[in-house]
């Protein structure tokens, strides 16, 4: 009997069994926000792109696991209020991607790393706003008690997987961008709008890992 047999689908232990076959370095800059936008990947895709890491934490509830996700505080200057997963700029002293992202994790909502089980990596997603980001794979251990950082994060809270890994419930949807339309991913969940980078981070770790359930 497979571990895919043995394991839900939607539990933390077959994302961790399904994050440990993926390969990041096999794509390029196949993923990003040109993906839906082929025709503005010259303007996406470019040098001098920021690198950054974001964590995409898994939280272990056993058959049906669930996935932190946090809304920008309202106060900051760039992308005030949105959905995000836990993340940002790669520091000079950070020493991987991972490094980074569980820094910026534990900044930013207190989830400590000794929590956190980093399982693997997608390929980089390269951003319209001009960043390259190392999406980070990870699974955490329930019992934690968050301590957001109100400079930074208004809310954290936790969505099913099965839920976001649903194609049912990703929208397509458009918005004129400098006189041309511009596609991207929603994915509204009760009364949080997740959308943009993140729903197209979402969506291709849908496509790498659940594309042919």
């Amino acid at each position: 009997m497979t571990d895919a047999l043995i394991h839900p689908p939607f539990s933390a232990q077959e994302f961790r069994r399904r994050a440990a076959a993926q390969d990041p370095d096999v794509d390029g800059d196949d993923y990003g926000d040109h993906r839906l936008n082929p025709d503005l990947k010259h303007m996406i895709v470019r040098d001098g792109l920021h690198d950054a890491a974001v964590l995409v934490p898994v939280v272990d509830h056993g058959d049906e696991a669930t996935l932190i996700l946090t809304q920008r505080a309202e106060k900051l200057r760039a992308h005030s209020g949105q959905i995000a997963l836990p993340g940002g700029r790669i520091d000079p002293t950070d020493v991987s991607p991972e490094h980074a992202a569980l820094r910026e994790a534990e900044e930013e909502i207190g989830l400590e790393p000794e929590r956190i089980d980093v399982v693997g990596r997608m390929p980089d997603y390269v951003t319209g706003s001009g960043y390259r980001i190392r999406p980070v794979l990870s699974v955490v251990r329930p019992g934690f008690s968050l301590k957001l950082n109100p400079d930074e994060v208004d809310a954290a809270f936790e969505v099913p997987l099965s839920f976001l890994m649903d194609p049912g419930n990703h929208r397509r949807e458009s918005r004129l961008w400098q006189s041309r339309e511009r596609f991207y991913y929603t994915m509204p969940y009760g009364d949080r709008f997740i959308w943009g980078v993140t729903a197209g981070i979402l969506r291709t770790l849908y496509e790498r890992l659940y594309a042919d359930e």
